[in-house]
């Protein structure tokens, strides 16, 4: 069976097979750390790790990157307004260090709770500085750039596919133009790299600028992931993914700066996971409809039942979010951890028959509805034995990752001295009434592995994937 998968620059399936076999190069589009992920940022997690888990499941072994953005992500996407990172800091009333790394502690807690596997490497954009110099400075000698009063700005026309990834109407958003562009020659140029105000407002976060102008500033959001790509996972690499949000501007300015600095396509594959709803309207936080990961929790929801109700759908399909379908899914899940927890009888044969029709779907575009519906066959064959259907679905979960495994290896997990002190150090934050301090130490404890949920009797240590 060939794996298919979508790609957004040709709008099509395309057979998979990688530049250099059996190694896969793939980059996936991470935070801006200035707040929590909610649960629609983590959708596009989810889906990176079942491509990640698809690969290896056909052979490859995969160099994941995932970057951190802590610096240059402004408000607005035609490069106005201020710095996430700095909006963040002064909301909060701290260093912009400290919410790059309280913000990134709770994202690496979110993936260790979905049961997301670890990445190659989490690169923040603050350590590539000069890494994003050196692109930046590439592009001038080519002549893809200008000066403005505040930046330095790529210049789209100069690149004569721009508009090719995303399908964009350049000639139409030039003639329907209403707003002010300021210093900048077109309407859809980027900034590359923003000076920092002259005024009376300080940036914590601020470098000596590229092409020797004696000026401060820092790098605009695009740049570091050309950047950060190129030095860790070469010119070109086989599959970079995001939400679709990312195919107008970011990724399209992403493929524009890199060709032009590198003389090479950014990536092969493009895969975008489709937006989420919530209660039919578009989740945002001006309408208060965004919710964490440790919402769905408190609510009763496990992380790895969330997990599964994503996988009910299929990656490129926009799912709305309602407390009833997460119930629904938990209903399921449960009936299915259940089942594993009443039949943990080992030597089980894998059925290949149904093997084959798993990997017939997730080998098609990650069809992983197919596959979670497949479970469902399977646990009503009155023909296969327990043990057959318990070894058959643990072969399913290493690509679903729906910790199957935990609830047969990890029911009675010892919680180690190291765990037992973070918990009492929550229980005394939560006496404090310091709740970030709380939050943080909860996602510390799921990168040790383990949940934990306050009731009225105390707090309740859970390993993942029990619930």
């Amino acid at each position: 069976m060939t794996l298919k998968l979508y790609n957004t620059r040709s709008r099509s399936l395309e057979a998979f097979i990688p530049i250099a076999a059996p190694k896969v190069t793939m980059y996936n589009c991470g935070p801006t750390v200035y707040n929590y992920v909610h649960v629609g940022n983590l959708r596009a997690y989810v889906f990176a790790d079942v491509l990640r888990r698809v690969l290896t499941a056909n052979g490859y072994e995969v160099a994941q990157v995932i970057n951190i953005t802590d610096v240059g992500h402004l408000v607005s996407d035609q490069d106005e307004g201020d710095d996430k990172i700095e909006i963040g800091a002064r909301r909060e009333g701290k260093t912009a260090e400290e919410i790059i790394a309280l913000y990134s502690d709770a994202f690496y807690g979110d993936l260790a709770r979905l049961n997301i596997l670890p990445a190659l490497s989490y690169p923040r954009a603050t350590h590539y500085i000069n890494e994003q110099k050196t692109m930046i400075e590439a592009l001038a000698k080519k002549g893809y750039t200008y000066l403005t009063s505040d930046g330095i700005y790529f210049d789209t026309s100069r690149f004569p596919e721009y508009a090719n990834f995303a399908h964009l109407d350049v000639a139409g958003m030039k003639a329907g133009l209403r707003v002010d562009m300021g210093e900048k020659m077109n309407p859809t140029d980027f900034a590359l790299w923003k000076f920092s105000s002259d005024g009376n407002k300080k940036r914590e976060q601020e470098w000596d600028s590229p092409l020797s102008i004696a000026r401060k500033g820092f790098p605009g959001w695009h740049i570091e992931c050309s950047a950060i790509v190129k030095a860790l996972l070469g010119d070109t690499i086989d599959i970079h993914t995001g939400g679709i949000d990312h195919i107008p501007v970011h990724h399209t300015n992403e493929i524009a700066q890199s060709f032009c600095a590198n003389n090479a396509p950014l990536a092969r594959f493009w895969l975008h996971s489709a937006f989420m709803n919530v209660d039919g309207e578009k989740m945002s936080k001006s309408l208060g409809n965004t919710y964490r990961l440790g919402d769905l929790y408190e609510r009763g929801i496990p992380p790895l039942a969330f997990r599964y109700w994503l996988l009910t759908a299929h990656y490129r399909t926009q799912v709305n979010f309602t407390w009833e379908a997460l119930a629904g899914a938990q209903t399921a899940y449960n009936r299915l951890t259940n089942f594993m927890v009443e039949n943990q009888a080992e030597g089980g044969v894998v059925l290949p028959r149904y093997v084959e029709e798993f990997h017939a779907a997730i080998d098609d575009d990650l069809n992983t509805a197919s596959a979670v519906a497949l479970i469902w066959t399977l646990l009503k064959d009155t023909a296969v034995s327990p043990r057959e259907k318990r070894a058959t679905i643990l072969e399913f979960d290493k690509v679903l990752g729906l910790g199957l495994l935990y609830v047969v290896e990890r029911k009675h997990v010892p919680v180690p001295d190291e765990v037992q002190s973070l918990i009492e150090a929550r229980r005394l934050a939560r006496e404090a009434k310091d709740w970030t301090e709380a939050d943080r130490l909860r996602d510390m404890l799921a990168e040790q592995g383990f949940d934990i949920k306050d009731t009225p009797t105390g707090q309740e240590i859970t390993p993942l994937g029990l619930h």
